[in-house]
């Protein structure tokens, strides 16, 4: 997995959000301990996002915005999730930015 170091600027124009991969979630909660209030362990022991209004979404490939405040605690979790599963991207063009397809 590839992490970046420094956390991105965040202008209008940076925009970030955050989706997990469930096919390779392990279960183990590491997301929800880091940022409760955007990651969330399901009844079926997997990891999901969460909407700004605390809604579970369970779609799949769901994303949910990164408040400023929580960044680096979203950054936080991708670099220890075991499984390598917690994507967070640019709005705008939509490229990886901290996750395992973060260039």
């Amino acid at each position: 997995m590839t992490v970046q170091n420094e956390a991105p600027a965040t202008g209008a124009d940076e925009a970030l959000e955050v989706w997990i991969d469930q096919d390779l979630c392990t279960g183990d909660g590491i997301c929800a301990q880091y940022a409760p209030e955007v990651f969330e362990l399901d009844i079926d022991g997997l990891a999901y996002v969460k909407s700004a209004d605390d809604e579970l979404l369970q779609d799949t490939g769901a994303t949910t915005p990164v408040p400023l405040p929580l960044l680096r605690d979203v950054v936080d979790s991708a670099k220890e999730c075991p499984g390598d599963c917690i994507h967070v991207r640019r709005v705008a063009d939509k490229v990886e930015v901290y996750g395992p397809d973060a260039e």
